[in-house]
């Protein structure tokens, strides 16, 4: 049966009714904090997983058509099953990695050929998506001002960090590695201000390849800035230039002047940690030990399993967290009690916004001396 479509606008409208039901329903025995779960359903398939929230609650990631086709979905955050399929570029695929405040949204998508091209997408679901350069490119990133920052496959064995040129006329801006002529690099997070953050990795021929967390030159000038010095990805960078992403496996948020007072943010137990967001309120948002998690900014290791700040009779299993907004509100993707992976919102009671912004001062706090070293 085919979906009805409702507008982003007419989301909005819902998300500020959904907000208030939720306030005034939180129970009073919820004094700790715990998050309404939403089921962001499919476009008519099994499986879906959300990648980026915006300040408005608007959700962008991918899920599965009636044909089990992967694509770009704009998610319909009430949970009623009115999400929009973005469309590709001719060919079948497509996924959305980020949404901006102004409802700009950005990822890869198919062409004809099957290549995977970046792609800013036609937010109405209209089919007026454009490529942005490249092939195997993608978009992962796009700011407040519409500036997008991916990667783009140049030959068989390497990929370039780039700062795309968003009306798709091909002025790109490569912004080059940490050095070596093979060398490959990612963008995988532009900011307000236009810094940008992702990886570049050492020569591959030499016995300690690795990547390393990188804050890149946004000219393209190649003035590149090494955050750690072991195998690290930065994965999301704030306003406040805070950054966090991975470090020998650990959740790491990153010195942003490279001089290496880098804080472990420790783990749940288990291997397969990473912190994928951090919001302009110092909160990050990850997963440790396939399971979703809020993260402790000061690296006390006070990180919370968010199952365990949830309903237990839903039966969801939360494994990842890949978004958090200014307001709190954290998409991601889990085991919904039919066994399949489903795009998930999370809406903080009360309580929670209290406790976790707490948090987020103690970390404001600890930045500034850090950064006054």
């Amino acid at each position: 049966m085919k979906r009805e479509v409702n507008p982003p606008n007419v989301w909005r409208t819902k998300l500020i009714s959904l907000a208030f039901i939720l306030a005034v329903a939180a129970p009073a025995h919820q004094a700790i904090g715990y998050y309404k779960l939403i089921d962001l359903d499919t476009l008519g398939g099994n499986s879906s997983g959300a990648y980026s929230i915006n300040n408005l609650g608007q959700i962008v990631g991918h899920a599965d058509d009636s044909s089990g086709y992967t694509r770009a979905t704009l998610f319909d955050p009430t949970g009623s099953g009115n999400n929009i399929d973005l469309g590709t570029l001719g060919g079948i695929h497509s996924t959305a990695f980020s949404i901006n405040d102004l409802g700009q949204i950005v990822g890869s998508a198919s062409d004809g050929l099957g290549k995977q091209r970046a792609t800013l997408f036609d937010p109405t679901g209209g089919g007026h998506n454009i490529t942005l350069g490249g092939t195997g490119s993608v978009a992962w990133s796009i700011n407040d001002n519409g500036q997008i920052v991916g990667c783009v496959l140049v030959n068989s064995m390497n990929n370039k960090a780039i700062l795309f040129d968003p009306t798709g006329g091909g002025k790109n801006i490569s912004l080059g590695t940490l050095g070596g002529r093979f060398v490959q690099s990612v963008a995988r997070s532009i900011n307000d201000s236009g810094q940008i953050v992702g990886w570049s990795t050492t020569n591959p021929f030499d016995p300690s390849w690795k990547s390393e967390a990188t804050l890149f030159d946004p000219t393209g000038g190649g003035n590149n800035i090494a955050l750690c010095e072991i195998e690290s990805e930065a994965w999301s960078i704030n306003n406040l230039v805070q950054i966090v992403g991975r470090a020998g496996g650990k959740a790491t948020l990153f010195d942003p002047t490279g001089s290496g007072n880098n804080i472990d943010l420790g783990t749940l137990g288990g291997q397969f940690n990473g912190a994928s967001s951090i919001n302009n309120q110092g909160q990050i948002a990850g997963w440790a030990g396939g399971k979703a998690t809020l993260f402790d900014p000061t690296g006390g290791g006070n990180n919370i399993d968010l199952n365990t700040l949830i309903d237990p009779r839903l039966s969801w299993t939360l494994t990842r967290a890949y978004s958090i907004n200014d307001n709190g509100w954290i998409v991601g993707y889990g085991i919904n009690p039919a066994g399949y992976q489903r795009a998930y919102l999370l809406i903080p009671e009360p309580a929670t916004v209290l406790l976790f912004g707490l948090s987020s001062l103690a970390m404001l706090t600890q930045r500034k001396v850090l950064l006054k070293r």
